[in-house]
């Protein structure tokens, strides 16, 4: 079954165009014709099926039927995690979704080796994890900025807990509350980055196991353990 996500208001009967990629997608890489059925969802109103009202070059439309999946909550943990090389951070963002963190907060650290991130890239790459993945929202996705303002301004009801390699730190255990997880880049903190995570009273260091992991495993290994089931 096809799933898109649409920005409009899903309501039984209405009719929803779809963007050119989307009608692009389902006319050329999926040979889908009118008539034929879809899903849709927005964040806000659950899933529904439709159907595909008219496809044609580079324009589509739906009709929305009925609701099939009710909204639902999701876990509510956030990722920040050091901008790393284009390919990875892709990754980071795609796998992130699968396991459905609600935010995703892109920083630079001091061993950060890339200058920028690609916002509009990084969203349709959410985007899509999310329909593959049969969520009903899409994470939201923070402008990357340096990790002190992203520190500086922090939620007190959320605690963050940072992944530090070589350091005698408790093992990361599921959150009982609303919780982040921070990954640091290739080669750990630096040390202006663990001095200035020292100086934060809500950064909790925690251990991830005994292996030196790469950063795009470290965001896996660390939202699962964050959210293992039977534990919170």
């Amino acid at each position: 079954m096809i799933r898109l996500h649409v920005e409009a208001a899903l309501a039984a009967g209405q009719t929803i165009d779809a963007t050119p990629g989307q009608a692009h997608y389902l006319a050329t890489v999926m040979r889908r014709s009118a008539g034929d059925s879809v899903r849709l969802f927005n964040g806000r109103d659950g899933e529904w099926e439709a159907r595909i009202a008219a496809l044609g070059r580079g324009k589509a439309a739906f009709t929305v039927e009925r609701l099939v999946r009710p909204q639902a909550d999701d876990a509510d943990v956030w990722l920040m995690f050091a901008v790393l090389k284009r390919d990875t951070t892709d990754l980071v963002v795609q796998k992130a979704t699968e396991l459905g963190v609600s935010a995703l907060l892109p920083v630079f650290t001091e061993r950060t080796n890339a200058a920028r991130v690609n916002a509009q890239r990084l969203e349709a790459i959410a985007v899509e994890a999310a329909e593959q993945s049969e969520r009903l929202t899409v994470p939201v996705l923070h402008p990357a900025r340096p990790l002190h303002e992203a520190l500086a301004d922090w939620p007190a009801d959320r605690g963050l807990f940072a992944a530090m390699e070589r350091a005698e730190a408790p093992p990361l255990t599921p959150a009982r509350s609303p919780a982040a997880l921070l990954i640091g880049p290739e080669g750990g903190f630096g040390p202006r980055d663990c001095m200035l995570l020292e100086q934060c009273g809500f950064v909790r260091p925690v251990s991830l196991g005994p292996r030196i992991l790469r950063a795009e495993t470290a965001c896996i290994v660390g939202l699962a353990l964050l959210q293992a089931p039977g534990c919170g």
